[in-house]
């Protein structure tokens, strides 16, 4: 699969744009402020509806303007699609595949995979369980539109619950019958979506150990372990028995919105006892993990952005990649770079076909 052309339209610091890609390699190399993880971000909003970076869609039209677009030209088992996404300010966002729009957007996540690599990641080790189940959801949603289905369902009734639990508080009066038919919509969802996670960390262990021996050449022990509330026994009765403290701190308590995952070296968590360069491993090997599953279970390649990534890694880590990338183990791929000999060098390592984009600053 590959991105073969791109339009953009007040998008971000974009007043107009047109680019043409390779089928391999792409370059995007400029100053800081240019643009470049801009342009990413437009690929990311044509293959999962949203931005990587912002989750406000107004706020990513360009200043002073009252509209953004985002266009373009896909090519997946030899047969071409057009993507458009746009949105008018105080409209709601609109997404076409060949001028077809979606009934509903969360339909269009997963037909056209791809995997960001950002200078962040380690906020994936650092920062609390919500980046982490960020993460995972969103490789979940790629693989599995029912997953994706059930998770929207869950998180909207978990919203209205939350307000239901403060109307209550406010009012000192509990509905037990009213909040008894959101419990019995969310467990069964609750159950699911927990299966699936167990399910998925289960195929993603051996394949994220793999990647890690190979980037870092150690042999310790790395895993994961899923964390949940529905591990619980009799869940369902604790679930219920929380409502007094629901009502009192105004939210639902247990669930699977409170699941987590733990990133362990050796028996011990990478976030405390891990080195910077093995949770720069580990983070680098759960992406490369989450590439190789999609392939896998989605039989086509996702586009993998790179963004901006050589300033964090070191020689070893970096050479690593390049060695996976002139391998062919990727398909398409987009690497952003503030130093332009950098990556020319770089890119004499590599025998796929290559291109390079000199992004320059909107004056």
């Amino acid at each position: 699969m590959q991105i073969r052309k791109i339009q953009l339209a007040n998008f971000k610091n974009y007043e107009e744009l047109t680019l043409s890609f390779s089928e391999g390699v792409n370059g995007i190399v400029g100053e800081n402020g240019s643009g470049k993880t801009n342009l990413l971000d437009a690929i990311h909003y044509l293959c999962l509806s949203k931005s990587a970076f912002n989750v406000v869609d107004s706020q990513n039209i360009r200043h002073e303007a009252n509209f953004f677009l985002v266009q373009g030209i896909f090519e997946k088992e030899e047969k071409e699609y057009e993507i458009h996404c746009s949105l008018q300010e105080g409209k709601t966002k609109t997404l076409k595949v060949d001028k077809k729009a979606y009934p509903k957007i969360s339909e269009h996540i997963g037909r056209f995979p791809c995997v960001l690599m950002t200078p962040y990641d380690t906020d994936l080790i650092r920062e609390g369980s919500e980046v982490r189940r960020k993460f995972f959801d969103n490789t979940l949603s790629q693989i599995d539109q029912i997953y994706l289905a059930d998770l929207l369902k869950y998180n909207k009734l978990l919203e209205q619950r939350n307000s239901l639990l403060k109307q209550f508080a406010e009012r000192n009066y509990v509905d037990k019958t009213l909040i008894e038919t959101y419990n019995a919509q969310l467990l069964p969802l609750a159950k699911n979506i927990f299966e699936k996670r167990t399910a998925f960390v289960h195929s993603f262990i051996p394949i994220l150990e793999n990647y890690y021996f190979f980037i870092c050449n150690e042999r310790e022990k790395i895993t994961l372990s899923y964390l949940s509330d529905l591990q619980t026994e009799n869940f369902e009765s604790l679930f219920e028995n929380q409502l007094s403290k629901d009502i009192l701190l105004h939210r639902t308590t247990k669930g699977i919105h409170k699941d987590d995952y733990n990133f362990q070296i050796s028996g011990y968590s990478i976030n405390k006892f891990g080195s910077q360069g093995q949770q720069k491993s580990y983070v680098i090997a759960l992406k490369l993990a989450q590439f190789e599953l999609l392939s896998q279970l989605k039989n086509v390649k996702p586009i993998l952005l790179l963004d901006d990534i050589f300033d964090r890694l070191d020689d070893m880590r970096i050479k690593k990649l390049m060695e996976l990338m002139s391998s062919g183990k990727f398909g398409q791929v987009f690497i952003t770079d503030a130093r332009p000999e950098r990556t020319a060098g770089l890119f004499k390592e590599i025998n796929q076909e290559i291109s390079l984009f000199d992004i320059r600053p909107p004056r």
